[in-house]
């Protein structure tokens, strides 16, 4: 009996045995020596129903095949993977792991009317369940002939929605890495690590290796910021102002010290500095996913280079980092400067030069060109003035006489006729006076002006201002009886067109270094671009510095560049005369 502040409880204790109607013996009356032997053992009676069941035990079973759900499903998305639904209703649904089963008949409709659209390119606003789903269809190889244009999808989708969703970054950046290893894709993991920061593990360490090791142009700040000592995420210039350019040049600068030291020292930056040995990591599959494991198994080994972990490279990159941030702080104006950043002079100079220029380029382009040239008008303009080039144009092929001019007069005032300039020539009118000449002129080229039109008026009223400017004298005749034409005089008092181009020719000459002008005779010469990597490597630079600092120099002189890409141009080897000079 129990008792507390309830009230008061019994138990019932009932105690059983196999022995009946045993008589008790009185007390003290049995000795050890009458004491019954012990019976034997009763042996129990096996029944028939006993020997079926272990018959039944005995017996080999055939094994039945196993169906998970996550099977089940990619079975059930094969069936529908070309089903679509004509345009539905949009309908909420929620589900932690959604599946077909999970679906209402309009929250199906609308589904496959969702995904037939997100097929084609089209996005359009649902709930992240039905993201999910499509998913899961994805990384379980439904809706995709070729891993790449799985990919694709993933990654299309995830852009698509990212911005609505931030709990996608939380798993598909590991599910499109899962799905690049186990189907074998060449592809960079920088958006994967950009997107998900949570990932920058062992995805930032495979990416680190394959960049520096072949594609150093791809890197970025926040895989690089794996490598650094130094925090940039904490730096005042760089949560502020400073956040696009840095992103922008950090790993830029870090491409050019590589290409830098590839070319002066013969081998890149993670041979000269090379890492430990791989270790061989498990990742596990599409985790949190709907996900078959008979199809890829459930997980796959990884071997990771730790390339961070080698003490001169991070030294190295940490202080590339502070260097520059310090050299953008000077370009942006922004006050202050970090202290202790050492490099070396040749590497200093280099980085100096190289923000300087790509910071003005990219100024220059936010500003826009400061003349805009059409070159289609430009083409009609050329093409007008030639024209009245070859109407104003007489070739004397006979003596000089009373009938050469008759003819030309006749020739002439035909032609000048067809673009409204008759009257103008020489002849019987040439013995005039200059004010009637001029006069006709003036008055010919008036009464066009209407007729003509754009860029071809404009080119024909230059001719004529040139030809009143002249105001040539024709009272001073030739003793011989000859009257040379207005225009001839005008044409042979015109400079030749190639004196302003040896001009700025000779003007761009005079303002190259010593170096570039090697460097512009070398490319002259063959095997030329080896050469102006020799010439630069000697001096402490890089052969694409001194093409663009060249390329910049002949834009301000000739409004051209002279290099296109490892070449000179034809215009410039034929004007190699000037430079040599």
């Amino acid at each position: 009996m129990a008792k507390d502040r309830q009230g008061l409880h019994f138990s019932e204790l009932v105690w059983e045995s196999t022995e009946r109607n045993v008589a008790i013996p009185p007390r003290g009356t049995v000795d050890e020596g009458s004491r019954k032997p012990k019976s034997e053992p009763v042996k129990k009676e096996t029944s028939g129903y006993d020997t079926v069941q272990l018959e039944l035990w005995d017996m080999e079973e055939s094994v039945e095949p196993v169906t998970t759900t996550e099977s089940e499903f990619v079975q059930r998305a094969r069936e529908l993977v070309e089903h679509k639904e004509p345009a539905a209703l949009f309908v909420p649904f929620k589900s932690y792991w959604p599946t077909y089963g999970h679906m209402t008949g309009a929250q199906s409709r609308w589904y496959f009317f969702w995904r037939d659209e997100v097929r084609q390119g089209r996005y359009p606003k649902t709930d992240l369940s039905y993201i999910f789903l499509h998913i899961y269809e994805l990384i379980n190889g439904v809706g995709w002939d070729e891993p790449l244009e799985g990919w694709r999808q993933l990654n299309l989708l995830w852009e698509a929605y990212r911005d609505s969703y931030k709990r996608l970054d939380q798993y598909l950046g590991g599910w499109i890495a899962d799905f690049s290893f186990v189907h074998k894709l060449d592809i960079p993991l920088s958006e994967i690590v950009a997107r998900s920061r949570g990932l920058a593990g062992d995805l930032a360490e495979l990416e680190l290796v394959r960049c520096l090791s072949a594609a150093p142009e791809q890197l970025s700040t926040l895989v690089l910021s794996v490598m650094s000592d130094y925090d940039i995420s904490k730096s005042k210039f760089y949560t502020g102002e400073g956040k696009i350019a840095a992103d922008r040049y950090i790993p830029q600068v870090v491409a050019l010290i590589d290409a830098y030291v590839a070319r002066k020292h013969g081998s890149n930056l993670i041979t000269m500095f090379p890492p430990g040995p791989p270790v061989v990591r498990e990742r596990y599959l599409f985790r949190s996913a709907v996900y078959d494991i008979s199809l890829h198994g459930y997980s796959v080994l990884v071997p990771v280079i730790r390339v961070s972990k080698s003490p001169p490279l991070r030294s190295l990159i940490t202080r590339l980092f502070r260097l520059t941030e310090n050299k953008l702080r000077a370009l942006m104006g922004y006050r202050g400067r970090l202290k202790d950043v050492r490099v070396d002079a040749d590497m200093d100079d280099l980085v100096t030069r190289f923000l300087e220029r790509e910071f003005r380029k990219a100024e220059q382009e936010e500003k826009g060109p400061a003349v805009v040239i059409d070159q289609q008008k430009l083409e009609q303009l050329a093409s007008d003035s030639e024209v009245v080039r070859s109407l104003l144009t007489v070739e004397d092929t006979g003596e000089p006489g009373q009938e050469d001019d008759a003819e030309w007069t006749i020739e002439s005032e035909e032609a000048l006729g067809e673009a409204g300039l008759a009257g103008i020539g020489t002849g019987a009118d040439a013995h005039g006076s200059a004010a009637n000449t001029d006069a006709r002129v003036e008055s010919a080229v008036s009464a066009n002006a209407e007729s003509v039109s754009g860029s071809s008026a404009r080119a024909e009223e230059q001719a004529v201002a040139m030809v009143g400017g002249e105001r040539i004298k024709r009272g001073h005749e030739d003793p011989t009886g000859n009257h040379p034409s207005e225009i001839q005089k005008l044409t042979a008092s015109l400079p030749p067109a190639s004196d302003s181009e040896a001009d700025r020719w000779i003007l761009f000459a005079s303002e190259l270094t010593p170096l570039q002008r090697e460097a512009v005779l070398a490319l002259a010469e063959e095997d030329g671009s080896a050469k102006v990597q020799r010439l630069a490597a000697g001096a402490g630079t890089m052969a694409e510095l001194l093409y663009d600092e060249i390329n910049e120099l002949a834009m301000d002189s000739l409004g051209d560049l002279i290099i296109d890409g490892e070449e000179l141009t034809e215009e410039c080897l034929s004007m190699l005369d000037y430079i040599k000079r």
